[in-house]
């Protein structure tokens, strides 16, 4: 019988945080009140919030020169679902899972869909895999897939895809995520149009292929592994792309795969302003796209990201649906410890940006009040809302303090002892 975390158990250390918590969560309540602001308002907002975890997520990352696997890892997707379940049960803000194929293939998507049921969970976008060559795979991906100068290889990752989708529709979801690290690393290598054309021609079949309710997500990436070209490197490839197709593909923002120092933010208001905005992989970076835990590193821009999306909830911005979901891979912590983190630093990001009053704000904007409408949006950042966070767990019988209660129950201790390390593990990204 493999191990669990028991809603006893978190009951009995959400009972040692309790008097703490409702002290703070008063004593904030009345900081916000002077403010015009409803703690219980933003309460409910953080408990109604929600964000997809990655499957591959919650196995050890790594970087290029190495992968440093820790104890007790995902031998198979149902491991991994398991561990998305803890993520789930204690911090309460993450109830779908987003797959990632061939990684996660089985021969039966059934009782995949009903593994994840036993842990609340539901399936979000399905994303595929033509940057790696799998295991048995005719045509190799080294030198392109979506956009190779061989129409063979461009048929097998469009199959792929395809795959992909039926697989997507088997498990209830209702997107595809296609990001591709097709490229070039020396000019001459290859026709710049051209590629971007061939692109087209395969993304043209995919989104023929989709469902009726479906959308396909574009994503972007300026760099790596095609250091020199890459075919779609910026918001305004993904962007020209997403509107040639049509409206059911939209672009996926990712906040590492941007050149420093992009304002961000503000390529996100003009997707929403587009109607072209898929959604967000949430990481954090500090040199390119290093996948660290979301908020680790430059928690404002995090903010500031969620400035403009909340602006867009509250004034019912056109077509604005974004699937939010996590995408990081690191090296150096448990990782089902940074996941409920970066759930954790995402949610409160969304808060902080609903404690911004629209109206005020538009009118020091209208005034032309420049530090006026900085210092309304600073304060907001500035606000600890811990306490709103942690009540919405335990509202939802999550835990108060998330991470002590996974440290406190074992759960790595005994996941390492039920997993022995077979050299084979099947998740994380190096």
């Amino acid at each position: 019988m493999t191990f669990s975390i028991s809603a006893d158990f978190i009951g009995a250390q959400n009972r040692k945080a309790e008097a703490a918590l409702a002290e703070d969560y008063a004593a904030l309540g009345r900081q916000l009140e002077r403010r015009g602001v409803d703690i219980e308002k933003m309460t409910a907002r953080a408990m109604a919030y929600a964000v997809a975890v990655p499957s591959w997520g919650v196995g050890t990352g790594g970087t290029r020169f190495a992968r440093f696997p820790g104890p007790g890892e995902p031998r198979n997707v149902f491991d991994k679902i398991d561990d998305c379940g803890v993520i789930h049960q204690l911090g309460r803000v993450t109830p779908t899972v987003s797959p990632h194929i061939p990684w996660d293939k089985v021969d039966d998507y059934s009782a995949l869909r009903q593994k994840a049921a036993s842990h609340d969970l539901t399936f979000d976008a399905v994303n595929s895999n033509s940057f790696q060559d799998a295991k048995g795979q005719k045509l190799s991906y080294k030198f392109g897939s979506l956009t190779h100068a061989d129409p063979g290889t461009r048929a097998q990752a469009v199959e792929h895809n395809l795959e992909c989708i039926e697989i997507g529709r088997k498990l209830g979801s209702s997107a595809l995520t296609v990001w591709i690290a097709d490229g070039s690393n020396f000019p001459g290598q290859s026709n710049l149009n051209a590629a971007f054309d061939r692109y087209m021609a395969s993304l043209r079949e995919i989104y023929d292929a989709l469902p009726k309710d479906w959308s396909v997500f574009l994503e972007h990436k300026l760099y790596e592994p095609a250091f020199y070209s890459t075919v779609i490197s910026d918001w305004g490839s993904s962007f020209m792309a997403a509107s040639e197709l049509g409206p059911k593909a939209k672009c996926l923002v990712d906040l590492g795969h941007h050149a420093p120092n992009t304002n961000i933010e503000q390529i996100v208001a003009r997707l929403i302003r587009a109607q072209k905005l898929a959604g967000f992989h949430f990481n954090d970076s500090k040199y390119g796209d290093d996948d660290l835990d979301s908020g680790s590193v430059d928690p404002f821009r995090l903010f500031l990201v969620f400035n403009e999306l909340v602006d867009a909830e509250l004034r019912k911005a056109p077509g604005f649906n974004p699937a939010y979901m996590i995408d990081q891979s690191h090296n150096v912590t448990d990782p089902i410890e940074s996941l409920i983190q970066s759930a954790n630093e995402i949610q409160r990001a969304y808060v902080q940006a609903s404690l911004i009053d629209r109206a005020v704000l538009a009118a020091v904007q209208a005034e032309s009040d420049v530090l006026g409408g900085h210092l309304l949006v600073k304060q907001a950042f500035v606000t600890d809302v811990s306490p709103v966070l942690a009540e919405a767990r335990r509202r939802k019988s999550g835990a108060i303090d998330p991470i002590a209660t996974y440290r406190a129950s074992g759960y790595r201790r005994h996941k390492a002892e039920e997993r022995p390390d077979s050299g084979t593990a099947s998740a994380g990204i190096v």
